[in-house]
């Protein structure tokens, strides 16, 4: 069963896995011979390639991963515990072992499990604790003791909660009980042509990409020189998932709904410029070379009287500066072609995503900047067709409430709702289920609603006759006398 496993199931070389400990995750290469420290513990990936993704492994001595196999623990036998903790007395005496003979059990590379027993063993409180304390007394020194970690397929979920946990402002705060609402309200699926702009580090265009499955276009807005997608390639998604992918700057937005967008005049093909660069550079390689034959006939008729070593070193040293300067030569011109052929790239890319937003039929649209999202929303929602979905999350309440007074007044769209989402992690255990005592603060919020028709004529007319409606009668009439 395990053997017609798919490829995508186990660990390869150059995938880009998740270590799990706990509720603790770090995103890694699977790398051969690459140390990776990860809760105070260092080791090597080698042994984990091959293995299914969701193993659990047991880092021994060396830095060397083994499967951890699974004990069985016996249930028969009755444990002893007290009835309740107020006996107990927390002196720091009740443990016999000391540091010295933990550290030195460590060294004859007995495995946590045995030191967490004989920890048990020599603990003179263990047997008055309730069960439960005893439970969490367990938990607790394994957690400090065994050195296991799990290897997971990256995900939206595990990315998201990763990137909330250990460096949430890269992300904004985005929470992923957030980001899966904004999958959900923007209708993402195969075969979408969306428009996404987001300064999350890249994980709200690798949680769309990963729903859509590499069906569909995605136009990625991004601010300055580039997109920044550190998260995205987390999700080690394969190369057809990027084939689909564009890109577009913010700073040529106003100049394509202006229809002044316009790019550099192109090279004809790189290939051709190089060819012409080799041409000319070979001519004057030749007329370098001429003048240097010159030269040295020049400097050997005159200097006949030099003995013979002097000339030979000389010659040497020519030659020498002669390669040096030929090898710096050909660099400088693959530099040359690479770097115009990478702007000849560039400019393509940049003019077929052009094309892409003239055509005005995005099927939906996700905002998650740290900018103020209403210059954004107002101007990009210009290339999203009508009956679409829309959703904007910002970190703040208040500049999404302008952003919804907005669009009230702009008109063309419908279901406008400004909402929040809630969460709670609950602990479920026998006898001892309960919402935790921490739980997140907040998740962000989200502005949501569906893009419609605008017309512009009957926009105005209504806007006329709500005013009027809003106005006192006797206003009315002075305002009628005055027109006629």
């Amino acid at each position: 069963m395990e053997d017609g496993l798919r490829p995508g199931l186990r660990i390869c070389e150059g995938d880009c896995a998740v270590l799990k400990r706990d509720d603790v995750f770090k995103a890694v290469p699977v790398l051969r011979r690459r140390k990776i420290i990860f809760e105070k513990q260092w080791f090597y990936l080698d042994n984990a390639i091959g293995h299914i993704y969701g193993t659990t492994f047991e880092v021994t001595s060396g830095g060397n991963l083994q499967p951890k196999q699974e004990v069985e623990e016996t249930t028969t036998e009755t444990k002893e515990a007290g009835t309740d903790n107020r006996n107990i007395v927390d002196d720091g005496k009740s443990q016999k072992l000391t540091h010295d003979d933990i550290k030195a059990l460590k060294d004859k590379g007995i495995k946590g499990q045995e030191i967490v027993q004989q920890l048990i063993e020599n603990s003179t409180t263990f047997r008055d604790k309730t069960e439960f304390a005893q439970d969490k007394y367990i938990k607790k020194k394994k957690k400090k003791y065994e050195a296991v970690i799990t290897i997971v397929k990256p995900s939206t979920r595990i990315l998201s909660t990763m990137y909330y946990a250990r460096e949430p402002g890269k992300i904004n705060h985005l929470r992923y009980d957030t980001l899966a609402q904004m999958l959900t309200l923007g209708n993402i699926r195969a075969g979408n042509k969306m428009i996404v702009m987001e300064t999350c580090a890249g994980l709200v265009l690798g949680a769309v990409m990963e729903r859509m499955g590499g069906y569909g276009s995605i136009i990625q807005m991004y601010p300055g020189g580039g997109p920044v997608r550190a998260a995205t390639s987390c999700f080690g998604f394969p190369k057809l998932f990027f084939n689909n992918l564009h890109e577009f700057p913010l700073s040529k937005v106003d100049s394509l709904l202006s229809g002044t967008f316009s790019t550099e005049t192109l090279p004809s093909e790189p290939e051709d410029n190089a060819l012409g660069e080799e041409e000319s550079n070979g001519l004057t390689d030749e007329k370098q070379t001429s003048l240097q034959e010159a030269e040295e006939e020049s400097t050997t008729e005159a200097a006949m009287e030099i003995s013979q070593t002097e000339e030979q070193e000389t010659m040497d040293v020519n030659a020498e500066d002669v390669e040096f300067k030929e090898n710096k030569e050909k660099e400088d011109k693959e530099n040359v072609r690479e770097k115009q052929r990478k702007q000849w790239e560039r400019r393509k890319k940049l003019i077929e995503t052009a094309a892409l937003l003239r055509e005005k039929n995005a099927d939906g649209l996700i905002v998650a900047s740290k900018f103020h999202p209403t210059p954004l929303l107002l101007s990009l929602l210009e290339f999203v067709a009508p009956s679409r979905p829309f959703v904007v999350y910002c970190q703040y309440k208040e500049p999404l409430l302008e952003c919804y007074t907005k669009l009230r007044e702009r008109g063309g769209v419908i279901n406008l709702k400004l909402s929040e989402t809630w969460l709670r992690n609950y602990q479920v255990l026998p006898d001892r289920s309960h919402p935790k005592l921490t739980m997140s603060g907040g998740g962000g919020y989200l502005l949501s609603g569906i893009t419609v028709v605008l017309d512009k004529g009957k926009s105005d007319s209504s806007n006329s006759e709500a005013l009027k409606m809003e106005e006192p009668s006797s206003k009315r009439c002075k305002v009628q006398d005055l027109h006629c």
